[in-house]
């Protein structure tokens, strides 16, 4: 049977090495922020903002939830992401999505600074990604890695398949993979053969959103197994793209849903949190002085100036 992958246990590890961080860092006066901004009631919105709040109070940060009416126009929501930009107590902002209809989220995600975008969603942040020049991380992928790391895997020279081409877990998987020495092949809806590809992988992570849509056909003998997946199945039951009772007597490692790479999503916003407060701060290695408005003028010449 497959080693299980235990999303809590390393999520808590993460979680922990933070905190003690951001104790450090208060003891030099320096107090961590992350603003949270949701539109509307949806339920399961709802359920992630409240355990981001969980998680910044587990480690140490301020949090700051700013709950709008549904009918929030764009210009108001704009205006309350330029105040949170400007405002020095806030080292992340996370606008939480989906968002009602009448909203353009590539503008609102546009709008937010990019040493402020701790879900790196922001163009800004994915170019730096696709160059391997990068402060933050798309949450899930990063904390897939970190599940890799756990097994005692080197990625180095494996054959690594991605199912699935989403911009927010598909694409920067296979880039941080990749900048890992990875040979990776990224599959989706178009692929030929789909099972036969997988079955060639060392490393298959899966983030399909079809539930128990890989099955063991689709798994090479002691492979690493990641399940982005959070779907329901047949029962209702919570369950995720792997089927695990099929998979797991094949696989060599393999995550659970729920407890599997879940718990990593989180944990590693809290991880960019603390990667900006200390960019922005002047803490982190090879840093350039900022000017009054807290950017990094050295940063934006290399981006746009070439200097």
């Amino acid at each position: 049977m497959a080693n299980i992958i235990d999303g809590k246990a390393v999520s808590a590890q993460v979680k922990e090495n933070i905190r003690i961080e951001a104790e450090n860092l208060k003891k030099q006066g320096i107090e961590i922020g992350l603003a949270v901004v949701i539109v509307g009631n949806d339920p399961a919105s709802q359920v992630y903002v409240r355990n981001k709040e969980k998680a910044c109070e587990a480690v140490g940060f301020n949090s700051y939830k700013y709950a709008l009416d549904e009918n929030t126009t764009e210009q108001e929501l704009l205006a309350l992401i330029d105040k949170l930009n400007r405002d020095e107590k806030v080292n992340g902002i996370l606008v939480q999505l989906p968002l009602p209809k009448h909203l353009d989220d590539k503008v609102i995600i546009n709008n937010i600074l990019p040493e402020k975008d701790v879900d790196a969603f922001h163009p800004v942040n994915v170019g730096k990604i696709m160059i391997g020049d990068y402060s933050f991380l798309p949450c899930t992928p990063a904390g897939v890695m970190e599940l890799i790391k756990s097994t005692g895997t080197d990625i180095t020279g494996k054959k690594c398949v991605v199912i699935g081409r989403s911009n927010i877990v598909g694409k920067p998987m296979a880039m941080l993979l990749l900048h890992k020495n990875g040979t990776v092949t990224i599959c989706h809806s178009k692929t030929n053969d789909l099972p036969k590809v997988c079955s060639q992988a060392d490393i298959l992570v899966a983030a399909v959103g079809k539930p128990k849509i890989i099955t063991a056909d689709y798994i090479k003998e002691g492979a690493v197994v990641i399940d982005v997946g959070m779907d329901r199945d047949e029962n209702g039951k919570l369950c995720g793209d792997v089927d695990f009772e099929n998979c797991k007597d094949k696989a060599g490692y393999i995550t659970p849903v729920p407890g599997g790479v879940g718990p990593m999503t989180i944990a590693m916003l809290m991880q960019n949190t603390l990667t900006a407060a200390k960019q922005q701060n002047g803490l982190l290695e090879g840093q350039s002085e900022k000017s009054a408005d807290g950017k990094d003028r050295n940063m934006w010449n290399k981006l746009f100036l070439h200097t």
